[in-house]
């Protein structure tokens, strides 16, 4: 494989399972650049890139910063509340304002669910979802798949288990995609009121006793409550949450002794997870954010470093899948 079939990168749901063992690859061959003493190459020479962030963020806004500046393009960042937003400009306008200045690629985050989508259509520059809503985070997904992969040597056949908050976590529907996607077995644990009704339509299990969701799994992937997209109180308090669905040593006393342990940040210690898991040897939360930034650069890299990703021509599959 040469190159993605889509110009944007817009969700896991849209990647097929050789277009992301692709990105691993690429990944995994530029990771090597983050070791050197100048980290810094010069593939996108000239090339620039617009963080357009609307919510917070600190891994991600930060890792795609670094990957296009290892890369050597040039980067503009723009948030919220430094844009005309504020003013009440649309998104169509900021959209079309934005591609007037001839960037080549938008990394884009923001709290509606498909506003990447939309930009995508209004763009000829490469579009990448840095997060929206409660719908995908596909780098998110791709950076826990490559350290997954780092550490089990394959994704096929493992067991997968995602507890917390999955109803309002755009990581676990990208994670849920993708793992399954390359042959992972998924399961899915937390209150019922942190339950989506189409987790089983994903094609993930669903169970409500974290001790036994996480009994046979190679993998935990722990999950933050998202009070902020709750609109409302899910559960009776943190201290509760904890002790039904926190991970700690207790919890982890019959797992497996190889299991990994990941969070896609921020971690709420204490709540969704205690500190000694979290700095713990069964731990590879750090390799997730190192992973973040190379998978990162791969994602530029394949939309920018071909020329004929970056000549304003459709793929084959078009611009954007519907769903």
């Amino acid at each position: 494989m040469k190159r993605l079939r889509s110009r944007h990168v817009l969700g896991i749901s849209y990647l097929e399972p050789e277009e992301i063992v692709y990105i691993l690859d690429t990944a995994e061959a530029l990771r090597g650049i983050l070791e050197r003493p100048i980290k810094k190459v010069p593939p996108l020479r000239g090339r620039t890139v617009v963080h357009l962030f609307f919510e917070p963020s600190t891994r991600t806004k930060l890792s795609f910063e670094l990957a296009a500046k290892r890369l050597s393009a040039d980067t503009v960042g723009i948030t919220s509340s430094a844009s005309s937003v504020v003013k009440g400009e649309t998104l169509i306008d900021t959209a079309r304002n934005i591609e007037a200045m001839k960037p080549d690629v938008i990394v884009m985050r923001h709290p509606m669910s498909g506003a990447p989508h939309v930009m995508a259509r209004y763009v000829n520059s490469a579009v990448i979802n840095a997060g929206d809503g409660t719908n995908e985070h596909p780098s998110q997904a791709l950076l826990d798949l490559m350290t997954v992969r780092q550490h089990k040597g394959r994704l096929d056949g493992l067991n997968i288990t995602i507890v917390g908050d999955i109803a309002h976590s755009r990581v676990a529907r990208s994670d849920i995609i993708a793992f399954t996607r390359m042959g992972s077995r998924v399961t899915v644990c937390g209150p019922a009121t942190m339950l989506p009704p189409d987790a089983e339509s994903l094609g993930a299990m669903v169970s409500y006793n974290v001790r036994e969701a996480i009994r046979d799994a190679d993998v935990i992937i722990a999950l933050r409550i998202q009070k902020e997209r709750q609109g409302r109180s899910l559960i009776p308090s943190s201290r509760e949450y904890a002790s039904f669905f926190g991970i700690n040593a207790d919890t982890l006393r019959d797992v497996r002794p190889d299991v990994l342990i990941m969070h896609p940040g921020p971690i709420n210690r204490g709540v969704e997870m205690s500190p000694e898991v979290a700095d713990g040897k069964r731990s590879v939360i750090l390799d997730q954010v190192t992973n973040g930034v190379a998978i990162r650069m791969a994602l530029l890299s394949l939309l920018l470093a071909d020329p004929s990703l970056s000549d304003g021509k459709e793929s084959d599959r078009g611009e954007i899948s519907e769903q």
